[in-house]
C-alpha cells in the first residue's frame, strides 16, 4: 500500500508518534517530484483537534528537516483522517468492520479491482468485503488503497 519512500518516512515518524500518543493512520507523498507534498494523517483515542495537529506538525517538521527526505523543497501537511478515513493496517480493517468501504487492488481479483460494500473485517490475512451480498476475500498485500466510505445523516 505504501511506496518504499512512504514506508521509510512512516518508519522514521512512528516511534515519536507512539511516544506522543498518536497513531499515524497513513502517510502519502504526492505532487511534483521537485517539490512533493508529504501528507501525514494522524488520530488519537479522543480524536484530533487543533492542538494535536499543531504539535504534530511541529515535531514532524523538525524530524523531516533532520532526515531531509527530498532534495530541495517539500511541503509537510498533517491532517486528521477525516470522514473517508484511510484503512491501511489489519487492525484498521478489524476496527472499522461494519462500515461501508471502498477497496482498490493492485491487480484484478475475480475480474474486478474496485470493491465497494460493507467491510466485514479480516480473515486469514484477507480483507473481507460484502459487495451486494457477495463476500470477497482480498489479500491484504493486494490492497492498493482502502477508505471508509463516509456518510452524512441530515436531520430536519
Amino acid at each position: 500500500m505504501l511506496t518504499h519512500k512512504e514506508q521509510s518516512l512512516l518508519d522514521a515518524l512512528e516511534p515519536r508518534a507512539v511516544a506522543e500518543g498518536l497513531e499515524i493512520v497513513t502517510l502519502e507523498v504526492v505532487g511534483a517530484k521537485k517539490a512533493p507534498t508529504i501528507r501525514v494523517y494522524i488520530d488519537t483515542d479522543h480524536g484530533v483537534g487543533f492542538d494535536e495537529l499543531s504539535s504534530a506538525q511541529s515535531w514532524m517538521g523538525d524530524l523531516m528537516d533532520e532526515i531531509d527526505p527530498f532534495p530541495g523543497a517539500y511541503t509537510l501537511e498533517v491532517s486528521s483522517p477525516g470522514i473517508d478515513r484511510p484503512l491501511r493496517t489489519p487492525e484498521h480493517f478489524e476496527r472499522f468492520a461494519g462500515e461501508k468501504c471502498i477497496v482498490k487492488t493492485t491487480a484484478p481479483i475475480d475480474g474486478r479491482s474496485s470493491f465497494s460494500g460493507e467491510l466485514l473485517g479480516m480473515k486469514n490475512g484477507n480483507v473481507i468485503v460484502d459487495v451486494d451480498g457477495t463476500e470477497y476475500a482480498i489479500p491484504h498485500e493486494a490492497v492498493k488503497k482502502a477508505n471508509v466510505k463516509g456518510t452524512f445523516e441530515f436531520r430536519s
